[in-house]
């Protein structure tokens, strides 16, 4: 029944079940559609709904994929890990996170809290916030981690580059990570670079998750960065 409701197109995207798929289409097509289908689809051909990872990007996309789900499965769909990136994180690092040298009970740090941390460590290093602003600082350092690089790396890079200004901004970096580990504290761009750290370091937990998630599906997927691709 599923399957009868939805366009050539989109019927082919939902069948396409045994090698990775990307949709491509535009705004109001139903891609959104065609990736719930697809879950209801891999459940009514055996699937177990906690086999199934569906990520997204923003909370009320994540709310509204569950609504769709749970119109269309009813109870089933209610066990789809259905979240967006950071919360599917979450999850996660709460199951082990003990393994990377954190506590399980961490404390996640919004932007705020963020920026009272980066305003401490400018003031401890001596550094003037007007020519360091906090939003730039902590901008830089969420580069970074996007890309993966710590503040090891970061300050060894700008160093033999001789920037001044970077290699300030990497001392801050190297600060904070230190404040926010001692305060078992994460930011939300940990969130995912420590998923990605317990994945690549520990195998038990890596082969954990590639048993239990047997179909990995992505809205948006165009606008993951580079940390998001690797977790993925």
């Amino acid at each position: 029944m599923i399957i009868e409701e939805l366009n050539e197109s989109q019927r082919e995207a939902v069948l396409c079940c045994d090698a990775p798929s990307l949709v491509i289409a535009g705004a109001g097509s139903g891609k959104t559609r065609v990736l719930t289908s697809k879950i209801a689809y891999l459940l009514q051909s055996g699937m177990q709904p906690w086999n199934i990872l569906a990520l997204t990007f923003t909370n009320k996309a994540a709310n509204e994929l569950k609504e769709r789900l749970e119109r269309m499965l009813g109870e089933s769909g209610c066990d789809v890990w259905a979240s967006t990136f950071h919360s599917a994180c979450v999850r996660i690092l709460r199951r082990d996170i003990d393994r990377i040298g954190y506590s399980r009970d961490f404390t996640i740090y919004d932007t705020d809290d963020s920026k009272r941390v980066i305003k401490d460590c400018l003031k401890d290093l001596g550094l003037d916030e007007k020519t360091f602003s906090t939003r730039e600082v902590l901008s830089a350092i969420s580069h970074a981690k996007e890309k993966m690089i710590s503040a090891e790396e970061y300050c060894e890079h700008w160093e033999k580059q001789a920037d001044w200004r970077k290699i300030r901004i990497g001392k801050v970096y190297s600060l904070y990570t230190q404040r926010l580990q001692s305060a078992n504290a994460l930011d939300f761009d940990d969130l995912i670079l420590k998923t990605v750290h317990l994945l690549e370091r520990d195998r038990e937990v890596r082969e954990y998750y590639r048993r239990k998630f047997r179909y990995v599906l992505i809205d948006e997927y165009q606008d993951t960065n580079h940390l998001q691709y690797r977790l993925t």
